[in-house]
């Protein structure tokens, strides 16, 4: 499981935002990936995107890695920022603009706000 843990810690930490998710970021393979992958696609987010379907120990790894029970994850710099209820609240609410901008990630501020536009 270390090996697993050296893939997961390496591929957060070289990239801005990964999502840790059910399928890949084109075919999401659940509904909460979907949601997640649709919110960050939408809003033209360049992120990596892991199919932890495709690997048992990533699957479970980052699990332990997060000392989160569920995917998907989102990392941004790094750092774990949650999962589908946590990502969503967060976009509603404009801290999900706010994050990504303290970090300086690129997004589409426009479909940001046509997504909360359509939820009010």
């Amino acid at each position: 499981m270390s090996d697993a843990n050296t893939k997961i810690k390496d591929t957060v930490t070289s990239n801005d935002v990964v999502l840790f998710m059910k399928g890949t970021k084109e075919m999401p393979q659940c509904g909460f990936s979907s949601r997640v992958a649709g919110v960050l696609n939408y809003m033209n987010i360049n992120y990596a995107d892991v199919n932890v379907l495709a690997d048992e120990d990533i699957r479970q790894g980052i699990k332990d890695y997060s000392d989160w029970p569920t995917i998907p994850q989102l990392y941004v710099k790094g750092e774990f920022v949650g999962g589908c209820d946590i990502v969503t609240e967060m976009m509603l609410s404009g801290e999900l603009d706010t994050l990504f901008e303290e970090n300086g990630v690129a997004y589409d501020q426009a479909a940001a706000d046509k997504i909360r536009e359509a939820n009010a």
